[in-house]
């Protein structure tokens, strides 16, 4: 799928250089090591450390929009979803039928009930494409912008959660107690914040929201001895910092102090607590999202951004996507259709509550949905022999039918952030190979996503490794069609 006939946007200044650090922070970072597992108080040491040597040129950030993306690891079949080609010879178009949605001549397949119901309430871009084929780079292309088609162990360019964690960082302290950017089981095998360094990777959190004893570590302690011994470990560093402050020349400690301060309200807030806390939902509510780990996990995301996180990341991966856990869909790894059969009403039901729930709670203007993965399949169905028996896949050896990567065209689903509703853009041919109508690249969905968050990414610079202004996306423009 490398054989893209697209022209490859130029590549941005680059280059290896170690984070710098003087021996004086190098001690401030070592200064309060084990003052939780969560190692916040470093986390947010190390943002302002990397603001210093990575300056931004672009305008104030307004902190009043915020983003959740939805991630399908692996990419979705858009022919069997978001654009069914019932008119297609039987070895492209698959079993499924083409249902009508609420919005006149837009269709989509049967596995999407429930979002049909409610087409109205956003937009499916049909026309997307980039230009790397393997998990990787096609990751990478869609989350940092980087152009280039070649598989890396690790991204070049920050993503775009990590830049507007970044960005909205320079603003100063926040009184929301909660972290900025925040991710539940996010993506992040093949992204993250490359020369802005760990700082601005997100307060990960993991494991199944629907079972029974899943918590969250360290947020939120509600045990008045434990809040008091961590007062008093933060008193007594305090304490033994005094004694260095006449060599303080940079304020750092008092920085620290700073930092310290809100790591402890992260662990001792009731606000922490309570937003991660899904028992406080009304039991229909968490019915109507599913009782499942996605479902759970998108009325998570809800509950996050409408307590104040400004960008939430969440991956659809796991048990609930067959036997290997994402949306890879080779016939050596699932029965594609079977596959999409066993995800698909935890999926359709699991978005639609949420971008109906955005929706009637008024988030629909600050708040923009965007449910996407790498790429899409194939169009034309191939066979080959399973590698192993499970959920969706038959015996090893059974011959089955898959899609391959196709990063030439692919779907995408839009809601909420002020943008027009109840349409498609663009579209694609016959068969679904390529687009035909209003051709989207992975810079415009970048820049689309950066134009909500109030950021102009064309005239946003960061500095990399080497000193150099680099911008956070070197290509692309909003898509107007999404901008109302």
């Amino acid at each position: 799928m490398n054989d893209s006939k697209h022209v490859h946007c130029s590549d941005r200044c680059r280059g290896p250089r170690p984070f710098g650090s003087n021996g004086r922070r190098t001690f401030l970072q070592l200064g309060l090591a084990g003052f939780a597992s969560l190692s916040l108080p470093g986390m947010l040491r190390l943002r302002t450390m990397a603001a210093e040597s990575a300056n931004s040129a672009g305008q104030p950030v307004a902190e009043k929009t915020a983003v959740i993306m939805v991630w399908k690891p692996g990419g979705c079949s858009h022919i069997d979803t978001y654009d069914p080609k019932p008119d297609a010879t039987s070895d492209y178009r698959g079993p499924f039928s083409t249902i009508a949605t609420q919005v006149p001549g837009m269709h989509f397949s049967e596995l999407l009930p429930m979002q049909a119901r409610i087409a109205e309430k956003f937009t499916v871009l049909r026309s997307m494409r980039q230009t790397a084929g393997g998990h990787p780079a096609g990751s990478m292309q869609m989350l940092s912008g980087d152009p280039d088609t070649r598989d890396k162990p690790k991204p070049r360019f920050p993503d775009w959660m990590t830049v507007t964690n970044f960005l909205r960082s320079q603003s100063g302290p926040r009184t929301n107690p909660l972290p900025l950017y925040t991710g539940i089981n996010p993506p992040l095998e093949y992204n993250g914040p490359a020369y802005l360094g760990d700082a601005y990777s997100p307060f990960t959190v993991n494991g199944d929201p629907n079972a029974p004893t899943f918590s969250v570590p360290n947020i939120g302690i509600s045990d008045q001895r434990e809040v008091g011994r961590l007062d008093r470990r933060t008193t007594l560093r305090q304490r033994l910092d005094s004694l260095e402050r006449a060599f303080d020349r940079q304020g750092e400690l008092g920085a620290l102090d700073q930092f310290e301060s809100q790591a402890l309200k992260l662990m001792t807030s009731p606000k922490t607590r309570e937003a991660f806390d899904l028992s406080q939902e009304d039991p229909r509510t968490r019915d109507r999202y599913g009782r499942n780990a996605w479902g759970q996990q998108l009325l998570m995301a809800r509950r996050l951004i409408e307590a104040g996180v400004e960008v939430l990341t969440t991956s659809l991966s796991g048990p609930l996507c067959g036997r290997v856990g994402n949306w890879d869909d080779h016939a050596v790894n699932q029965h594609v259709f079977d596959a999409l059969r066993f995800r698909a009403q935890a999926y359709d039901q699991a978005v639609s509550a949420l971008i109906e729930d955005v929706v009637e709670r008024g988030l629909d203007k600050r708040v923009l949905v965007v449910v996407t993965g790498e790429f899409g399949r194939t169009p034309k169905i191939e066979y080959s022999p399973s590698t192993g028996e499970g959920n969706a896949s038959a015996p090893a050896g059974t011959v089955q039918p898959g899609r391959d990567h196709w990063p030439r065209a692919f779907s995408n689903l839009w809601a909420g952030g002020g943008i027009a509703t109840g349409r498609c853009v663009g579209a694609t041919d016959k068969r679904g190979e390529d687009p035909i109508e209003r051709i989207c690249s992975a810079g415009d969905f970048l820049a689309t996503i950066y134009h909500h968050l109030g950021i102009d990414a064309a005239n946003t610079f960061i500095k990399d490794f080497n000193g150099r202004p680099t911008p956070v996306v070197d290509h692309g423009r909003p898509i107007a069609e999404l901008i109302a």
